[in-house]
Formats: C-alpha cells, sequence, structure tokens
C-alpha cells in the first residue's frame, strides 16, 4: 500500500519540490499551506506521515503539531523550518515529532527522514494491534448469573493485596480469572509472571521459580533470576499448583510467609514483594489429605477462593464466546468478517464442551480459517470439527459416554463366522453395516448425529446407507429431529 503523506508548507515552491520528491518514491501526496487547512485535510482523509513547516502564517507549526498529536496520535510527523533552533527542535520533539530537518531540504536527507519515520510508525501500530488482541483475548465473555458473580468477586478481591487460589476444571480461564485480578490491583502496570508447574520438570521447577547462581549446579553457566524475582512488584500466577512436589511447596511456603526467596545455589536472601494467585484442576483438600499436598501451604493459597464454572454449566455463555472468539480469530489471521448461522450456533450450544472454553476456542479459530463463505453452518461445524463421543450431549437423541463401546472389549466374529461370511472382506461390510445400524439405532435415525458419531460426512453416510439397503427411521420421541435431511 502507498504512503499516505501531507505536506504542510506556507512556501509553495516548497510544497512542490516535496511533492515531486515524495511521489518519486511512490506515496501519494496532498498538500496544505497553512495548518488549519491541514487539520481540515486530515479530518476528510486519513494520512500516514506529516511534513509540517514550523513558521506557517496563522496557526504555527507547534501548535499545528499539538493538534494533529491530539486528533491523530497515529500520523508520524516530521518538522521543517527554516530557521531551525535547539529550543524548537526540542519541543517539537518532546510534542511527537519523530524528525526535525532544516531548510535548504536535500532530498537524501528527505527520504532518510521519511522512511525512518514510516518504520517507526508502522512498528508503533503493530504493538498497538498487537496489545489489543492480547487485550482481547484475556477478556472474560459471559452475562450468565455464574460468570456475573465471579466478575463480581473479583472487582472486590481484585484491588487487595489477598492471596487467591482459584479452582476449576482444565480449559475454564483459570489464567483469565488471575490476570483480571492483576489488571483490577494496584499492581497492574508491573510484571504479570506465570508458571505452569505441572510443565516444568521435577528437578528444574526450583530453579525455575527461585533462580539460581552460576556453578550451582552442572550446566548452570550463568546467574539468573527465577519467576518470584521477575514478578517482585506484580503478580505471580502459579499455575496448576497442585503438581507441585512437596519439596518445592515448603520453599513456596516460606517464599509466601517470610516475603523472601534464596536462589539455588546462594547463601543470600532477597525480599521479594509479589502476590501470588495460584490455581488448580486438582480437589485440593483431597490433595492433602491423601499427603500429596501440605496442608500449611493450602490454607495459606486458600485466603480468597474462587471457583471458576465449566462451560457445560453455563450454556447461555455458549454463543456470545463463539461470536467472540470468530471475530478474534479473523482479526488476527486478516480474514473477512464472518458469522455462524442460527443452526450452527445451535449445533455449537447442545455440545457439552468437555474440554470447556479451550476446546470451543481451537474449533471456533479451525473454523474462521478452514470454511469458505460469509457464513459458517453446521454442515461447517460436522465437516471440520467432527464432533467426538466425549463431545456429544447426553440424553436420548445422542449417545452418552456411558453408550460408548469399549475399543478393546468390542465383540470380535469368530473365525468360522468370518469364513461364513465369505472372507475378509465380506465380513468387513457386514461389520460396517452393523456399524451403522447402532449408531442410527441410538440416535433414533437422526442421520446427521450417526455421522458426527462416525465421524463422516452426511453425504457419506447416506451413500453407505443406501449400498447397504438402510433407511433412516423417524426420530424417537425426545430426540433432535433431522431438520436438514430433506435439504
Amino acid at each position: 500500500m502507498r504512503p499516505r503523506t501531507l505536506v504542510v508548507d506556507d512556501e509553495k515552491n516548497i510544497r512542490r519540490m516535496l511533492s515531486i520528491i515524495l511521489k518519486g518514491a511512490d506515496h501519494e501526496v496532498r498538500e496544505a499551506g497553512s495548518g488549519e487547512e491541514a487539520l481540515s485535510l486530515l479530518a476528510d482523509a486519513p494520512a500516514d506521515l506529516v511534513l509540517l513547516d514550523v513558521g506557517l502564517p496563522g496557526m504555527d507549526g507547534i501548535e499545528t503539531l499539538k493538534r494533529i498529536a491530539a486528533a491523530h496520535p497515529g500520523v508520524a510527523v516530521v518538522m521543517i523550518s527554516g530557521q531551525g533552533s535547539i529550543a524548537t527542535a526540542v519541543e517539537a520533539t518532546r510534542l511527537g515529532a519523530f524528525d526535525f530537518l532544516e531548510k535548504p531540504l536535500s532530498k537524501d536527507r528527505v527520504l532518510i527522514a521519511v522512511r525512518n519515520a514510516l518504520q517507526v510508525s508502522s512498528l508503533g501500530e503493530e504493538v498497538s494491534r498487537h496489545q489489543r488482541s492480547e487485550a482481547q483475548r484475556h477478556v472474560m465473555v459471559g452475562e450468565s448469573g455464574a460468570i456475573a458473580s465471579l466478575k463480581q468477586q473479583i472487582r472486590k478481591v481484585g484491588p487487595t493485596g489477598a492471596t487467591v487460589l482459584v479452582s476449576g476444571e482444565s480449559g475454564t480461564g483459570k489464567e483469565l480469572v488471575a490476570r483480571a485480578l492483576h489488571d483490577a490491583s494496584p499492581r497492574a502496570g508491573r510484571a504479570f509472571v506465570k508458571v505452569n508447574c505441572a510443565a516444568i520438570p521435577e528437578e528444574m521447577i526450583e530453579t525455575e521459580l527461585f533462580g539460581c547462581v552460576r556453578g550451582a549446579y552442572t550446566g548452570a553457566d550463568r546467574s539468573r533470576d527465577g519467576k518470584f524475582l521477575l514478578a517482585d512488584g506484580g503478580t505471580l500466577f502459579l499455575d496448576e499448583i497442585g503438581d507441585m512436589s512437596l519439596r518445592v511447596q515448603a520453599k513456596v511456603l516460606r517464599a509466601l510467609q517470610e516475603g523472601e526467596i534464596e536462589r539455588v545455589g546462594d547463601s543470600r536472601v532477597h525480599a521479594v514483594d509479589v502476590r501470588v494467585i495460584a490455581a488448580t484442576n486438582k480437589d485440593l483438600p483431597a490433595e492433602v489429605a491423601a499427603g500429596r499436598f501440605r496442608e500449611d501451604l493450602f490454607f495459606r493459597l486458600n485466603v480468597i477462593p474462587l471457583a471458576v464454572p465449566p462451560l457445560r454449566e453455563r450454556p447461555e455463555d455458549i454463543p456470545k464466546l463463539a461470536n467472540h472468539f470468530l471475530q478474534l480469530y479473523a482479526a488476527e489471521n486478516d480474514l473477512p468478517a464472518k458469522e455462524l448461522s442460527p443452526g450452527a450456533l445451535g449445533l455449537i450450544r447442545e455440545l457439552s464442551w468437555r474440554g470447556n472454553v479451550r476446546e470451543l476456542r481451537n474449533v471456533i479459530e479451525r473454523l474462521a480459517i478452514l470454511s469458505d463463505g460469509p457464513v459458517i453452518r453446521e454442515d461447517d461445524l460436522r465437516v471440520l470439527a467432527p464432533v467426538s463421543a466425549a463431545a456429544l450431549p447426553p440424553g436420548p437423541s445422542a449417545p452418552g459416554p456411558a453408550e460408548e463401546p469399549a475399543r478393546e472389549g468390542w465383540p470380535m466374529p469368530s473365525l468360522d463366522e468370518i469364513r461364513a461370511a465369505g472372507g475378509l472382506v465380506h465380513a468387513r461390510r457386514e461389520f460396517e453395516r452393523r456399524c451403522i445400524t447402532a449408531c442410527l439405532d441410538r440416535t433414533g435415525g437422526n442421520v446427521s448425529q450417526a455421522a458426527s458419531w462416525l465421524m463422516i460426512e452426511r453425504s457419506n453416510l447416506h451413500k453407505k446407507m443406501q449400498a447397504y439397503g438402510l433407511e433412516a427411521r423417524p426420530p424417537r420421541p425426545g430426540s433432535e429431529a433431522d431438520s436438514k435431511e430433506e435439504s
């Protein structure tokens, strides 16, 4: 895309010269003879760069710069002056000007200043876009009673310094809760440091948390700070703390009680000011009773307990989450805007989502990238994100988890039966026919759900049914009607 540049100077010849230079560098150039005209042009159409003369009649260049910075903060500005002074250059820089050029202008100097200003401006916009994207990733989406209550607790607890223990199933969004607590606290401008205690090998987690000095162990070729020191003044999020060993638990307890840590191999004590938020998907009281988690550490962490509800307990939030993720991933991947059809939203809401918000997010990302067209429909969901048995909703309309056939225990035909069937080819066909028949029986004749259970496309299942002389039967009372079968 061609850079859009506005040249602002009261001297027509200067404007003409700069326009020729910039157009030669493939810029789209507009001209203004005053600060007032420049602001009017910027209001009508955006610009990437402004070359702005200091000595303008009426509103001078410094005042124009102030107004551009206030109204168009993303625009890079290079100041130009025929009577430059250090004081003016310093003031312009303080107000946000990228560079300061003195007349007479040279082509090379102009092009270098313009190129550098655009590069820095582009980098700044990229950082801003990344920050906006990260902020959207960490939004707690939902208006259900369970989420409203959780948000209210966060508003109360966040501004305090209390230690918080966040519990919930995997994928429910425990890290989002921790970040929301951090953002609501006086520490919001400081570091938020995350440690996944389950992902770090036992022999490394102590070094990861507390740091080490050079030579503390084989391979320690340099001193390093641990997460406690990196989070000093901020928040330390200990995720999956239930997987931490008893030995490391004792050291974490001391750090929480004393506000001090020792790096591995170091005799010095380092004071740390850290707010700890811990999270677990385990039943910590049961872990304490089993001797796998220290009771004193549990009490120290459990000052404020917060429970994150699983997605199945807030189904009214599922459509909002799905649409949120769809917009997020379309923007992140520079894809055209897409929407979910009512049928797709209905199917998404019916699923049990054993993996909670994480599973839903991953499915929507796949659909955002792989689906064709502006509308994502039910068939897109079935083809691009085939529903596993674990994700099917329980009830008479679909096989629940208790009905899933055990792969190891699947009844096998005898050798005589295989031979009587006409050998392996015919036995395999008979086995496939029985599988399809069983799925149709269990889904009440719902071909779409049977196809999802079998992990094949509905059109493919129709062909197999025709080949085996099978017919779809009317759904049983209470099962989902296959409204798309006649389409």
